[in-house]
């Protein structure tokens, strides 16, 4: 049986829901505790990179799932990255 475009389109949406919404949780804790020491900078750095690319290929494609996903997880991944280098730089 073949898909529909618009299961195609539910199972991109909340697979994308689910794995953005992974990373909310880590930047609460990096803000609550002010501290970074346990995320690893070569990891954040090479997945935002990747990041990048899913993003330029969901634009190449016209994948509003892919598209949104990573956009919203390429910011969280950011903040992480941004929190990381603020909260590593303290006495």
């Amino acid at each position: 049986m073949d898909p529909s475009l618009g299961t195609i389109t539910l199972v991109g949406s909340v697979s994308a829901v689910l794995t953005t919404s992974a990373f909310v949780p880590q930047v609460v804790r990096v803000w609550r505790l002010r501290d970074a020491t346990d995320i690893s900078f070569p990891t954040f750095a090479i997945f935002s990179v990747g990041l990048v690319g899913w993003l330029s290929y969901g634009l190449l494609v016209s994948s509003i799932p892919i598209v949104a996903a990573n956009s919203i997880t390429l910011v969280l991944a950011l903040v992480i990255v941004g929190l990381k280098l603020k909260f590593d730089r303290r006495p």
